[in-house]
């Protein structure tokens, strides 16, 4: 019996990845349904984007905000999940290296508003992704 808990093989791999890829794209999709609630602060975005360099930054918030929201619904219905996860994962990356790197690695505790949190969802979309990759068939 003790050795079933030490040496598990996953038996309900398919089950954990729909849990993760569900509890992601809630997760990620209560950003943009913030900014839809507070329509003021996409053009406060779009210029703080443009104080970076950024060009055309009140659409490119827009932008973010309705690929974030496409891809999570995408990636609830279980549909086109690789390039949904895709999405995700350039927005976060994006996030890290021009706003939450600078910060440091804690979200909380030591530092604040750190990398932490969006290196574990990368990681989590990435999962998510190889698990919906598509395979050859016969090999």
């Amino acid at each position: 019996m003790i050795s079933t808990w030490i040496r598990s093989a996953p038996t309900q791999a398919h089950v954990s990845v729909a849990l993760v890829r569900v509890a992601v794209a809630l997760v990620i999709l209560m950003h943009p349904l913030h900014g839809y609630a507070h329509l003021e602060n996409i053009p406060r975005f779009g210029e703080y984007l443009s104080s970076l360099g950024f060009p055309y930054g009140g659409v490119l918030a827009w932008i973010v905000l309705l690929a974030q929201t496409a891809a999570s619904l995408l990636m609830l219905a279980g549909r086109l999940v690789v390039p949904a996860c895709v999405a995700h994962v350039v927005v976060l990356l994006t996030g890290i290296v021009v706003f939450h790197y600078p910060l440091g690695w804690y979200v909380v505790g030591p530092g604040e508003g750190g990398m932490e949190f969006s290196v574990l969802m990368i990681s989590c979309l990435c999962a998510v992704a190889w698990a919906h990759w598509p395979r050859r068939r016969g090999l």
